[in-house]
Parts: structure tokens; C-alpha cells; sequence
């Protein structure tokens, strides 16, 4: 089991999407672990990007990201790095696919919607950086055995 970093960006909780988009996931069968709403602070958020820092777009990022409340979750279950970045679809709105996160609600290529951790390793980094210790959740679900099968020992 994989736990992974989704951020609603501030367009997302703008635009009121954050309950659809939320649904999607739990839909999906995915596990809402930690949950937050949050303004990223101009620390935070330096952090958070220091991979793109000497790109042109960094300083525009960084003031979106600021710019309003978003929505912090950790996301738990089998694959579940690469099952949330399917469905949140291409980076750029206008290339998204139907059916996923962008596509459906997005056109712009620079307000996105929606983050998620690319790596088991950013994830850890990500997590690390928007929860603190403790407050992500360790629960079993009643419908756990009805989301994966489990007949092998290991989630399908």
C-alpha cells in the first residue's frame, strides 16, 4: 500500500470542485488518510518547488500556490501514486483527457487544478512537508476487503 500527497490548488477550491474531486478518489477506492485545509505559506511553498527553481515559472507558481486556501490530503491504497495521477490527467488542462480531473474541469494550462506526488520518494518528501507527525490516520475501512481482493495475501 502506497500513501500519496494530492493538493486541491487554490483554482480547485475556488471554483468549488473540492467536493467532486474528493469523491473521485474515495469512488476510485482509494483511502483519505489526512485531510487539510490550508494556506501554503511562502516557506512552505519554496520548499515544496525547489526542484524548479531556476525554471522561468517558479516565481508565478509559487504566488498561486499562495494565493488562496487549498486543499492537502494523503491519499492511501495498492498503486495509489500512479492510479491518482491517471485520473488527475496531462498537466496542461487544454491536453487532458474526458473523464479525468483536468479534463473535466480544467482548460488552463497554468492553473492545473490538482498536484499529486510522481515517486514513492516525493511522496514521503511531499507528505513530510504538509503533515506533521501524527496526524495521518492508520484505520481500516469495513469496505476494505470489497475494494481489492485480498484472497493472495497481498491487494489485487
Amino acid at each position: 500500500m502506497e500513501t500519496t500527497l494530492i493538493i486541491l490548488k487554490p483554482d480547485a477550491v475556488q471554483r468549488g470542485f473540492c467536493g467532486r474531486i474528493i469523491s473521485r478518489f474515495e469512488d476510485k477506492g482509494l483511502q483519505v488518510v489526512g485531510m487539510k485545509l490550508m494556506t501554503i505559506s511562502q516557506e512552505l511553498a519554496a520548499k515544496h518547488y525547489e526542484a524548479h527553481k531556476e525554471r522561468p515559472f517558479y516565481a508565478s507558481l509559487v504566488g498561486f500556490m499562495t494565493s488562496s486556501p487549498v486543499v492537502v490530503m494523503a491519499l492511501k491504497g495498492n498503486n495509489a501514486i500512479a492510479i491518482s495521477r491517471k485520473m488527475m490527467g496531462a498537466t496542461f488542462g487544454s491536453n487532458a483527457e474526458p473523464g479525468t480531473i483536468r479534463g473535466d474541469f480544467g482548460v488552463s494550462n497554468s492553473f492545473n487544478l490538482i498536484h499529486g506526488s510522481d515517486s514513492p520518494e516525493a511522496a514521503t518528501r511531499e507528505l513530510e512537508l504538509f503533515f506533521a507527525n501524527g496526524e495521518l490516520q492508520d484505520y481500516e475501512r469495513a469496505i476494505g476487503s470489497w475494494v481489492y481482493d485480498w484472497s493472495g495475501g497481498e491487494p489485487e
